[in-house]
């Protein structure tokens, strides 16, 4: 059974960092598709970055260039560097594992981003 478990958010103020990681058990990241994904109140749920099996990655226009999704293939572990944090960052942050169209999620990292 596949089990992802996200850590590392918080609070923050605006301009600092954090770092979120995503830890599966039961398969691995090395050849699937990992997204990172956030919802804040009232909004619908976005993909914030995601990494394929080849290593290609693609990420949300405002978070280029402050936020890095990366994978420890040894640590069967994902992870999402997000620098210059701002207000609008402010969500609850999920990783979904794609296994042949099937999605797993985890359960979610509260980010909170302070003014």
């Amino acid at each position: 059974q596949v089990q992802l478990v996200e850590s590392g958010g918080g609070l923050v103020q605006a301009g600092g960092s954090l770092r979120l990681s995503c830890a599966a058990s039961g398969s691995t990241f090395s050849r699937n598709a990992v997204g990172w994904y956030r919802q804040a109140p009232g909004k619908q749920r976005e993909l914030v970055a995601g990494i394929n099996s080849r290593g290609s990655t693609n990420y949300l226009d405002s978070v280029k260039g402050r936020f890095t999704i990366s994978r420890d293939t040894a640590k069967n572990t994902v992870y999402l560097q997000m620098n210059s944090l701002k207000p609008e960052d402010t969500a609850v942050y999920y990783c979904k594992l794609t296994i042949s169209w099937t999605d797993y999620w985890g359960h979610g990292t509260q980010v909170t981003v302070s003014s």
